[in-house]
C-alpha cells in the first residue's frame, strides 16, 4: 500500500470514497440524502481542486492495487497557537481494521508537524463508534462535547486533541488572562474553534472549566467575540469568524 499526497487527478475517488465512508459510518443515523448533500458540498470538483492547491490544506491518500482506499484531510489555522483540524479521515469498509488509518494518521501528523502544528484536533459524532474508538486508541484526549444540527436532527460530537511536539501535556492548558473589565478569565487553548483569520478558544470563568464566560479571538486575543444560538462566532475588534465546518446544518 502506498501513503501519498492527493492531486486534482484523484478529485473522482476522493469523492467516492468519501460516499462510501459516510454511508458506512452514518448509515444508520443520517438519511442518505443528507450524505449525499455533505458529499456534493465537502467533496465538489470545484471545492476539491481549490482545496488541493491550498498551502494551508494537508491531503493524503491511502493507494492500494491502483485503488484510493482512503483519505485524511486537514486544515491548518495559525494564531497563539498553530492548529490543524482533521476535517475528515475515511477508510472505505471493506479496508478497515487493517491499520490503514493508523498510517494515514502518521503521515498527517508527520506533514503538519513539518508545517509547524503544535496541536491536532478531531470532531466526531457520538453515532460514529468506530470513529470514537480509533480517537481513543490513538492517544487522542477527549477535550468537550457540543450538539450539531443536521437537517433539523440534533446530533452529538465529541471534540478530540493530541500535542503533536512528541511530549506529554502535564498541566491543564489554561491560562490566566484579564479582561478589559478586570474579570479574571482561563483561556482553554486546547479547546478550539476554527475561524477564517485564526482558531478561537473556550474561555472559562474557573480553573474546573465548568463556568463558561466565552470565547477568545486567536488572532488578536481579544473577549469581544459575539455568539448567537447556533454557534457562530465573530470578534467584533478583527472581524474574525468561525468557518463552517462539516456537519453544519445551516451548510448542507
Amino acid at each position: 500500500m502506498d501513503v501519498r499526497d492527493a492531486t486534482t487527478e484523484d478529485v473522482d475517488e476522493i469523492r467516492r470514497v468519501a460516499t462510501e465512508s459516510l454511508r458506512a459510518s452514518y448509515g444508520h443515523a443520517i438519511d442518505e440524502e443528507t450524505i449525499a448533500a455533505a458529499v456534493e458540498k465537502w467533496y465538489s470538483t470545484d471545492w476539491l481542486t481549490k482545496a488541493l492547491g491550498d498551502e494551508q490544506e494537508v491531503f493524503v491518500l491511502a493507494v492500494e492495487d491502483g485503488s484510493v482506499v482512503g483519505f485524511a484531510q486537514s486544515e491548518i489555522s495559525d494564531g497563539r497557537e498553530t492548529v490543524g483540524y482533521l476535517d475528515w479521515l475515511h477508510v472505505v469498509p471493506e479496508h478497515r481494521g487493517g491499520g490503514i488509518g493508523s498510517q494515514l494518521l502518521a503521515r498527517l501528523r508527520q506533514e503538519l508537524v513539518a508545517a509547524g502544528v503544535d496541536r491536532l484536533e478531531g470532531r466526531v459524532l457520538t453515532e460514529n463508534e468506530e470513529g470514537v474508538a480509533f480517537y481513543d486508541e490513538q492517544g487522542f484526549s477527549e477535550v468537550g462535547e457540543r450538539t450539531v444540527e443536521i437537517r433539523g436532527q440534533a446530533f452529538s460530537e465529541r471534540v478530540f486533541t493530541t500535542f503533536l511536539d512528541g511530549e506529554e501535556e502535564t498541566d491543564s492548558g489554561l491560562a490566566r488572562r484579564q479582561t478589559d473589565d478586570e474579570t479574571t478569565v482561563y483561556v482553554a487553548y486546547d479547546e478550539s474553534m476554527r475561524g477564517s483569520d485564526s482558531p478561537f478558544f473556550a474561555v472559562y470563568l474557573d480553573e474546573e472549566q465548568t463556568k463558561r464566560y466565552g470565547w477568545m479571538c486567536g488572532a488578536d486575543e481579544s473577549f469581544d467575540v459575539a455568539i448567537d444560538t447556533m454557534e457562530r462566532l465573530e470578534c467584533n475588534a478583527c472581524g474574525n469568524r468561525r468557518k463552517p465546518v462539516r456537519w453544519d446544518a445551516a451548510y448542507l
